[in-house]
């Protein structure tokens, strides 16, 4: 799948079947399709489908190691520009799913709806410190390391502590919405999150909920920060957002 010239980038991107499009927002530390790989199969009956790497992941290339969710945010609609797609459906998870929020609140005539997964909306720092590259190297954290390595070597060259440092940053600070920007957004919405989510749960996606209008919230029992994954509920999460965009024109 190709590379495409977006502005300082070389971003990344895969793309799957047709129809109207959705763009997919993979999470910190992870990469495109990888963050949704329990999704392919049934979003590419009904949509076109892109899965970007996001600045600073995976095979994007850029020689800035600076980002975060409002910059990756402004990528994403260069993205569009690019590929000449006026308007999209965005579904985010974690980290993309501040970015969607980022799209709607800052480009709202380009988002015909956001679908978010594990985000408050608000910056939620607990457990950032044991991401730093100092405390992953002093305790002995090597798989997580190696696997940072050959995950993203095309985008930080393989400095993965720039790289685990700039995540801990965006983790730490982002996003940095206020409640009258979140109020402004009017797509519809959907955000969802697992029961057991430590970062999003009911009672915080409720309160996002109440902020944008008309939007929806959807908790999943018995689940984590990634509800939409394998060993989770995937087909539930599927199913809902598939029923969701339905009633979603563009």
């Amino acid at each position: 799948m190709p590379h495409v010239r977006v502005q300082d980038l070389q971003m990344f991107y895969e793309k799957l079947g047709t129809g109207k499009p959705i763009i997919f927002l993979h999470s910190s530390y992870s990469r495109g399709i990888l963050a949704f790989a329990s999704q392919l199969l049934d979003f590419q009956k009904s949509y076109t489908c892109y899965y970007p790497d996001l600045r600073g992941h995976g095979r994007t290339r850029c020689e800035s190691m600076d980002w975060n969710s409002p910059i990756l945010a402004e990528d994403i609609i260069n993205f569009m520009d690019v590929l000449h797609i006026p308007k999209a459906h965005l579904i985010g998870y974690s980290l993309g799913a501040n970015v969607a929020l980022y799209c709607a609140v800052k480009h709202p005539e380009r988002v015909a709806s956001i679908v978010t997964i594990g985000t408050s909306g608000f910056a939620e720092p607990a457990g950032v410190e044991e991401f730093e590259p100092e405390w992953l190297a002093r305790h002995g954290q090597q798989e997580l390391i190696e696997q940072m390595l050959e995950r993203h070597e095309e985008a930080h060259r393989g400095n993965w502590q720039e790289f685990m440092r700039q995540s801990a940053h965006e983790w730490r600070y982002y996003p940095q919405l206020t409640e009258e920007q979140l109020s402004g957004i009017r797509c519809p919405s959907l955000f969802i999150t697992g029961e057991h989510d430590p970062f999003a749960g009911e009672e915080k996606i409720r309160k996002l909920s109440s902020l944008v209008q008309e939007s929806q919230y959807l908790v999943i029992s018995d689940c984590s920060h990634r509800p939409h994954t394998v060993k989770e509920k995937p087909v539930l999460v599927n199913d809902s957002i598939l029923q969701f965009l339905s009633r979603t024109s563009i």
